[in-house]
């Protein structure tokens, strides 16, 4: 299927009223000698859902891990909910990643990376990163299980034993642990059947984001499409514009 894209699309102002939770300027990230993002420019507003569309390898999760400050360098600006987070800086990933989650941001990795040694309830308990949110935890646990009421059998049970869907709830569940104001969600249905993954997408679509904002990374446009704010393509560490359910995840557009 082939569709269309608009090309160097303007960032998008939040809606009236809605303050941006994320402005990216002029951002560039990658690793060692490679660069990944190339001069990306985005707002997502308060309130907002985005997806994020592309094939694996054009920069989805790398600019997750550059918003988190988990690159090898980056340069630009980001700003979350006003405050800069982002630096120009090429002294490995991970060394200011504290302060950001503390700045109000939830990242919820692709794939399984959880840790399988420990219970769903250690599990979702370890997500309660900061102070008040660990005060807290107990009525956010109850807030998870009731976005993932078949959790609530599991409590007890190591991650490591459960199904890949299962697996998926409980790391979101863990990144909704936390006092995010920005939750930027990696490939959730990513290796999981259709039926699955399309139950982690209307999980992900019931939470009241209030005045926080959602950004989903997902190759798969037809689920996101008619239930997000906006669908934005990603190719070769570019946002490529808005983008549909008949855009192609080959890169290629209409002429």
């Amino acid at each position: 299927m082939h569709g269309t894209v608009s090309a160097n699309p303007a960032p998008e102002e939040p809606k009236p009223g809605a303050p941006a939770v994320l402005h990216i300027s002029q951002l560039s990230a990658g690793y060692g000698p490679m660069r990944v993002i190339h001069d990306l420019d985005l707002i997502v507003g308060a309130g907002q859902r985005i997806g994020l569309v592309g094939l694996n390898g054009h920069g989805k999760s790398t600019l997750f891990y550059a918003i988190a400050g988990l690159t090898g360098w980056q340069r630009g600006s980001i700003k979350l909910n006003g405050k800069e987070v982002g630096r120009n800086r090429s002294q490995g990933p991970g060394r200011y990643t504290h302060l950001v989650v503390r700045s109000g941001l939830a990242l919820i990795p692709q794939g399984d990376e959880i840790f399988h040694g420990l219970s769903v309830e250690e599990h979702l308990d370890s997500g309660a990163f900061t102070a008040e949110s660990w005060r807290d935890r107990a009525n956010r646990k109850d807030r998870v299980l009731t976005i993932f009421p078949h959790l609530k059998t599991l409590l007890t049970v190591p991650v490591g034993r459960l199904s890949g869907g299962e697996r998926r709830m409980v790391s979101i569940g863990r990144g909704l642990m936390t006092d995010a104001s920005l939750f930027l969600v990696d490939e959730p249905s990513l290796g999981l059947a259709p039926k699955i993954g399309r139950a982690v997408i209307d999980a992900l679509m019931e939470i009241d984001l209030g005045n926080s904002a959602m950004v989903i990374a997902e190759q798969n446009v037809a689920l996101l499409e008619g239930r997000v704010d906006r669908v934005i393509g990603m190719h070769v560490g570019k946002l490529t514009g808005e983008a549909s359910a008949a855009l192609s995840l080959s890169g290629k557009e209409k002429g």
